[in-house]
């Protein structure tokens, strides 16, 4: 992705479009925010931001004369309020194939009443009921929606669907947002808030006041700015190593039971229990041997 910097704007190509307005060519950059406009100082009829990243349509100054909007192919999702202060004077706006989920997203545009030509086709919200509709409803000045000029029937219909207090409940149930999910949104109230304990306080202490040498500060100090307790290391490198040498032994006594149970079956347990008994009878007869000795000597 490529930011949208004053010497990109400076560098993109512009020229004279077809109809003899003044166009920049943003198009193909990936650029995924819009900022930084103020460095076109508002010579263009036509910015072209085809074929990028971006996802929401905000981040305007004020361009009195910017007309047209070319924003298809992006990832739109999100359109920002109060555009008509920024683009007093935008006429057409083209945001095919992007990514408008749902009818009430489109209400930012209520406000731009100088804007008589849009394109929502290939978004997801144009297979919404009523979208049609809705729109015309919405936008009464528009002209060209989908580039399909608006019909007058289509106006009568738009306006008696969502006349008085049965159209304007309607209009309200059908308006659904897109929720949207800021980064560390509702995340920071339920989390509470933890600070180093006593014993972490007094690593911190003993760090500090052992530390020999400029370098050695800095290395404490980046520590605790990513958030490591100096000297929890060691500790918890200790513990992990009792840890290990308690497993190496529970692994070597569990090896020694599973080894010595093979060979007693791969000797033979009935031959083993065999060579004991021989062992008990040869040692009885000795024995009789002994005393048989014994009484023939007497």
């Amino acid at each position: 992705m490529v930011k949208l910097s004053a010497e990109l704007i400076e560098l993109a190509a512009q020229y004279t479009n077809p109809v003899r307005d003044r166009e920049l060519d943003l198009r193909g950059y990936k650029i995924p925010v819009l900022e930084n406009l103020g460095a076109t100082l508002d010579q263009f009829d036509t910015i072209d931001f085809s074929d990028n990243e971006i996802r929401k349509l905000d981040g305007f100054p004020l361009l009195r004369r910017l007309k047209t909007l070319l924003m298809n192919n992006n990832r739109i999702c999100r359109i920002g309020e109060n555009l008509e202060q920024s683009l007093p004077n935008l006429k057409e706006l083209i945001l095919t194939s992007n990514n408008i989920q749902e009818l009430g997203d489109l209400d930012p545009l209520a406000s731009v009443k100088t804007l008589s030509l849009l394109s929502l086709l290939r978004n997801p919200v144009t297979n919404k009921k009523h979208y049609r509709l809705y729109v015309i409803n919405k936008l009464p000045q528009i002209r060209v929606l989908d580039f399909q000029k608006v019909k007058l029937k289509e106006r009568q219909e738009a306006e008696k669907m969502f006349k008085g207090k049965r159209g304007a409940q309607l209009a309200k149930d059908i308006a659904k947002r897109t929720k949207t999910f800021t980064p560390g949104a509702g995340l920071q109230a339920d989390k509470k808030k933890t600070g180093p304990n006593t014993a972490d306080l007094e690593a911190i202490k003993n760090a500090i006041a052992n530390a020999t040498s400029l370098a050695e500060v800095e290395r404490l100090k980046g520590l605790l700015q990513s958030g490591q307790i100096p000297g929890r290391e060691g500790r918890q490198g200790v513990q992990s190593m009792v840890e290990e040498e308690d497993e190496e032994e529970d692994e070597i006594e569990r090896a020694l039971h599973t080894e010595s149970e093979p060979m007693y079956e791969a000797t033979g347990g009935d031959e083993m229990e065999g060579v004991g008994e021989e062992q008990e009878n040869g040692e009885d007869r000795d024995d009789e041997e002994m005393e048989d000795m014994h009484v023939n000597g007497s």
